[in-house]
């Protein structure tokens, strides 16, 4: 049975209590990802991943889930300002509906919009050169949607 594709909230219903999620910032030549520790407190960057044929990135990114004991992934929708969802966001369901084929694991969505933009501006007030910041902004994307998704459920915990 394919995995469930639901908003994050709805998502978190279905991982188990414990359990790292892998969080993908989906680029057009890259997919930044990074991972959460089992409970769900801190995300960290794992790698960029060169967007070859869909069937080797997915391949990757499940590894990285085995890996990693991964119970779910979270991943980036990159929603536009209005609201409306344009080309990308789309793109980025078509992904999850062929990532959900090759696994079991339930996908939540995030609303990642301006996420690279923070982290362009926090790489740059880190005096980190322009090579340098194409190299690992997707990476550190990935970090900032899977956390702030982190954060999310949190507060939801709490509230």
């Amino acid at each position: 049975m394919p995995a469930l594709i639901l908003p994050l909230i709805d998502a978190a219903t279905h991982w188990p209590e414990r359990g790292g999620l892998v969080g993908l910032d989906l680029g057009t030549k890259t997919i930044g990802v990074a991972v959460s520790n089992p409970d769900r407190r801190l995300a960290t960057g794992v790698e960029t991943i060169q967007r070859k044929a869909f069937k080797q990135d997915a391949a990757r990114l499940l590894a990285i889930a085995a890996e990693r004991k991964a119970v779910g992934f979270v991943l980036g929708l990159p929603i536009n300002m209005d609201g409306s969802e344009g080309p990308r966001a789309q793109s980025t369901r078509a992904f999850a509906r062929n990532l959900a084929g090759l696994t079991t694991l339930p996908i939540g969505l995030w609303d990642e919009r301006l996420s690279t933009a923070a982290v362009e501006r926090e790489l740059i007030g880190m005096d980190v050169s322009r090579a340098k910041r194409a190299e690992v902004i997707d990476e550190h994307a990935a970090i900032f949607i899977l956390q702030g998704a982190l954060d999310r459920l949190a507060n939801l915990r709490q509230g």
